[in-house]
């Protein structure tokens, strides 16, 4: 480096003119051209004359540096002219800033220090310390922080750098910003390897890039992720333009060693006319888009409603956790009736949430721990409940009471629970037979992994429990499939029953599952009975049981137990 860092030199310093050996930064009042060329900084003695700035004396550093001589002008006086003269007009001894000369990579870069008597109004001392190699070290490790290294594209930092320099709340009405996800990436990097995944990712950026007009800039965030600040003419109809022009862009396969790959992708748009507080929550909301994108498969564009929504249910999640943690969940008990006699068989338990005394309908919240994975203690919770209630009501009655317990079981349990181990505990501390349990799935549960599913279902037969398939019509059963498992109940779900008396093709489709039913040698239960006509129309009809207000509400535990002494009175 040819100047080093030293400390600025002062006016004010009384001692003698420096000689070799001693501080050589000293400025005293007999600095003169020979002194100052002492000094291993670029530095210049500066005078007034008529008005103008001169040099008295300029060093061999100074020169090197090409920022002037004794005999011409300068970049230092005519460039910092302005400012040395205001230093000499000042009161200071001392001043100090930085100073770039030139502009882009070609730039210079100084630390300036001026100096001079107290007394002196005419005379100061101007000495630079060049800074350019460490501003130039520093600039490309902040473009090597800011870039992807595999397209070259801004990375999440760069593009949040983009977005804050592009984006104000006062202009934000004029840009959009565009999330693309990237579907099937993981999977050929998981089939193909990492460098088949990096060559997908540098072919998509440039295919991306090519579809982008002038003014748009591109970014990748995230490791399947691109992000688009658009700068929009026409609001909303501009920002689906671009991201047509996207997915025209990837509709054509990718070639990748030997295979030809179409990738698609989820796009999530996010409008700057929408309220914000920062530039970087476009990102944010784009983000959240593209979520909602990656389940509908169309084109997403943020909406504040959607966006209360997910913080509705990650609220309903926090209270949820809490309140199975410290057992303020309840369960609720729907009989099961024989459609012949009309007497109770069986209960359906079904979970309840009350928070400060406001009942959340399971709608609400059942979806969210099933998303966020607390169906897994909910589902728990519910089991050994019920049991412990079954238990409760065979000592009220002085031995065995004589009806069932059905208990939900959710898809996500069966997929990430050990069920069977789950059962078999609640059935050992309460003392409860598993025949005495019935265990509900809907047809979601028995798709995927059927191998799986189907030994479990089987662990769950040897504990003695019986099965039924909750809802049966609404999902995709495979009825071969069915043929295989061990269902004992078919439960026909209330929007074939409801209004089945006034609609001859819901009493077709209720008639053929009770004839698939008596084929597999299943039991039925029909859901949303609400009149005796009903109910006697499904008897003659060969349905086994009925469930639904005719009989009951669902009910709390003790009510339940009243309404089966009633019924065995």
């Amino acid at each position: 480096m040819l100047f080093r860092k030293a400390r600025a030199p002062s006016l004010s310093d009384t001692r003698p003119a420096p000689v070799v050996g001693e501080d050589p930064c000293v400025f005293g009042p007999r600095m003169s051209a020979r002194t100052i060329d002492l000094l291993p900084i670029a530095a210049a003695i500066v005078t007034t004359r008529d008005g103008k700035l001169e040099y008295e004396a300029v060093n061999r550093p100074f020169r090197r540096a090409g920022l002037g001589n004794t005999a011409g002008d300068s970049s230092v006086t005519r460039l910092l002219g302005g400012r040395i003269s205001a230093f000499l007009q000042s009161p200071e001894t001392h001043e100090e800033f930085t100073w770039q000369v030139g502009e882009a990579i070609d730039a210079q870069h100084f630390r300036v220090m001026l100096a001079r008597r107290v007394e002196s109004v005419d005379r100061c001392l101007v000495s630079l310390v060049d800074q350019t190699p460490e501003q130039r070290t520093e600039t490309s490790l902040r473009r090597e922080m800011l870039s992807d290294s595999l397209t070259g594209l801004p990375n999440r930092a760069g593009f949040d750098d983009l977005v804050d320099s592009h984006v104000t709340p006062a202009n934000a009405t004029s840009y959009a910003i565009l999330i693309v996800n990237l579907a099937r990436f993981s999977q050929v990097n998981a089939c193909m390897g990492s460098l088949a995944g990096d060559e997908l990712l540098i072919s998509v950026a440039r295919r991306i890039k090519g579809a982008l007009r002038g003014r748009d800039m591109l970014g990748r965030i995230g490791g399947d992720e691109f992000a688009v600040l658009i700068e929009t003419d026409d609001g909303l109809a501009d920002a689906m333009h671009v991201a047509r022009r996207f997915q025209a862009a990837l509709a054509t396969p990718f070639r990748l060693s030997d295979f030809e790959i179409r990738v698609d992708c989820s796009i999530g748009i996010a409008l700057g006319a929408d309220q914000i507080d920062q530039p970087e929550d476009l990102i944010r909301h784009a983000q959240f888009a593209v979520k909602r994108g990656k389940r509908t498969g169309e084109v997403e564009v943020y909406s504040r409603t959607s966006y209360d929504v997910v913080r509705t249910q990650f609220g309903i999640e926090t209270r949820l956790r809490r309140a199975i943690e410290n057992g303020e969940m309840t369960l609720a008990f729907q009989p099961i009736c024989d459609l012949s006699t009309g007497r109770i068989t069986s209960f359906e338990s079904l979970a309840r949430w009350a928070p400060d005394g406001v009942s959340v309908p399971p709608t609400d919240f059942i979806p969210v721990a099933e998303e966020c994975g607390l169906i897994l203690p909910l589902g728990r919770w519910a089991m050994d409940a019920a049991a412990q209630t079954l238990a409760r009501w065979d000592r009220t009655a002085g031995g065995d009471c004589g009806v069932a317990v059905a208990v939900n079981l959710s898809a996500i349990q069966l997929q990430r629970d050990d069920v069977p181990t789950m059962v078999r505990r609640a059935l050992d501390i309460h003392g409860v037979d598993g025949a005495r349990v019935t265990l509900e799935l809907t047809e979601s549960a028995i798709i995927g992994d059927h191998d799986r599913i189907a030994e479990t279902l089987k662990a769950l037969k040897d504990l003695g429990t019986r099965l039924a398939m909750d809802d049966f019509g609404t999902g995709y059963s495979n009825l071969a499939y069915l043929q295989r498992l061990p269902i004992n109940i078919l439960k026909i779900d209330r929007s074939f029953i409801s209004g089945m008396l006034a609609d001859r093709d819901k009493v077709a489709i209720v008639r053929a599952v009770l004839s698939l039913a008596q084929a597999l040698g299943m039991r039925t239960t029909a859901e949303g009975v609400e009149s005796n006509e009903l109910a006697q129309t499904l008897a003659a009809l060969g349905c086994s049981y009925g469930q639904g207000y005719l009989y009951s509400r669902p009910v709390e535990a003790d009510d339940a137990y009243a309404l089966l002494a009633a019924d065995r009175a």
